[in-house]
């Protein structure tokens, strides 16, 4: 009687299929904004969803079109709203997928940027004497995904890569010393890059911008970040999202570590 007077006369196997896919998919997109701002905007959609149903149900039709007409607005409102998080899911997506790898990075032609020894040693032997003398430095090292807009954001230098010139642009007080230093192709591509923070809420307190914003970039592609902290001195590696200290034999490691994925 309750269906019936809710406008469904049956309950088949596609509804039921139909009613499981959509709840999959909310609890999916909740689990997803939990713990930021946008989760209030989704619980807002949801309320909003459930009254045009209702009202289509119920036959009301001046409620109902004029909530349609809110939420063919909001759809578009919505692409603005969310668009950092829709931008970090599918860049999620994408790199889950694999297809980053293979075939569709030979079409592209993006290879796997290795750095050489002597890149290597310059860039540990300049991070551990910043380390020593507590000087801040945000490093990320390209990969396979490009990140052309986040050297736009910055200073282009194309130089050969060297502990001194490293050591000088973090310099505090050198004006390219504030923002994130970009190394692709074994050259420094830019400095004074900025970088995308990342959303997450847990982490630790005693990391600071630098730390968040090495994180957020990780979040977005394959880059290796190196990251020394201003107020410890100690060195922290930033790779998908994960924090690790090391020293100076970890960090040479790590710069020459493969990715597994690309092997696959």
């Amino acid at each position: 009687m309750i269906l019936e007077f809710m406008g469904f006369l049956r309950l088949g196997f596609v509804d039921i299929l139909d009613i499981f896919v959509v709840a999959l998919l909310l609890y999916l997109i909740f689990k997803w904004l939990k713990g930021s701002s946008a989760i209030n905007i989704f619980i807002a959609i949801i309320l909003l969803l459930i009254i045009r149903v209702v009202a289509v149900a119920l036959n009301m039709k001046m409620l109902s079109a004029l909530m349609g007409t809110v939420i063919d607005v909001g759809a578009v409102a919505l692409v603005v709203i969310f668009q950092p998080e829709i931008r970090q899911f599918l860049t999620g997506v994408g790199r889950k997928t694999g297809l980053r790898h293979g075939i569709i990075n030979k079409i592209l032609g993006r290879n796997k940027e290795n750095l050489q020894d002597e890149a290597i040693n310059e860039i540990a032997n300049a991070c551990t004497e910043m380390s020593e003398e507590k000087c801040g430095a945000l490093i990320v090292i390209l990969q396979k995904d490009p990140l052309h807009d986040i050297e736009d954001t910055g200073d282009r230098i194309d130089a050969r890569i060297r502990k001194r010139l490293i050591e000088n642009i973090f310099f505090k007080n050198s004006p390219l010393h504030d923002g994130a230093m970009v190394i692709g192709g074994g050259r420094i591509v830019a400095a004074r890059c900025t970088l995308p923070i990342t959303s997450r809420t847990d982490i630790p307190a005693h990391y600071g911008m630098r730390h968040k914003a090495a994180v957020g970039i990780s979040e977005r592609c394959d880059a290796k970040v190196i990251v020394v902290s201003e107020q410890t001195g100690k060195i922290s590696v930033v790779r998908d999202g994960i924090i690790q200290t090391v020293d100076r034999n970890n960090l040479k490691l790590f710069l020459k570590e493969e990715d597994s994925e690309t092997e696959k």
